[in-house]
């Protein structure tokens, strides 16, 4: 299951609104190659399901995955860091062995 964080379930209900993002849709989160780490991660709002996604609710959220990321992203909190320094929305993964500066990438 991936955790949703307050300030991230903020962010995600100010950009649907922002975005006109239709009430049905969800959040995708996903891992692909790639990154200074070797994995990175990607996040978007979508409306379509496939018959390998589990979906799940947190806090207001519902966040879909396919089952290949999932086992890269199991026990993960989706978090929201804003401000001057801010970086927008990050991963905190308990799975990761080595993040990079940026947090956008990692490896296991």
């Amino acid at each position: 299951m991936i955790h949703v964080s307050e300030t991230a379930r903020e962010q995600v209900a100010k950009l649907k609104a922002e975005e006109q993002v239709p009430q049905d849709s969800f959040i995708r989160v996903g891992v692909k190659g790639g990154g200074c780490s070797g994995l990175t991660y990607q996040l978007k709002f979508d409306t379509e399901l496939s018959e390998n996604d589990k979906q799940y609710d947190d806090n207001g959220v519902t966040i879909v995955v396919d089952k290949k990321s999932f086992l890269y992203l199991v026990g993960t909190t989706l978090d929201f860091s804003g401000g001057l320094n801010g970086k927008g929305f990050e991963f905190v993964n308990p799975n990761a062995s080595r993040t990079c500066g940026c947090g956008e990438s990692f490896s296991i």
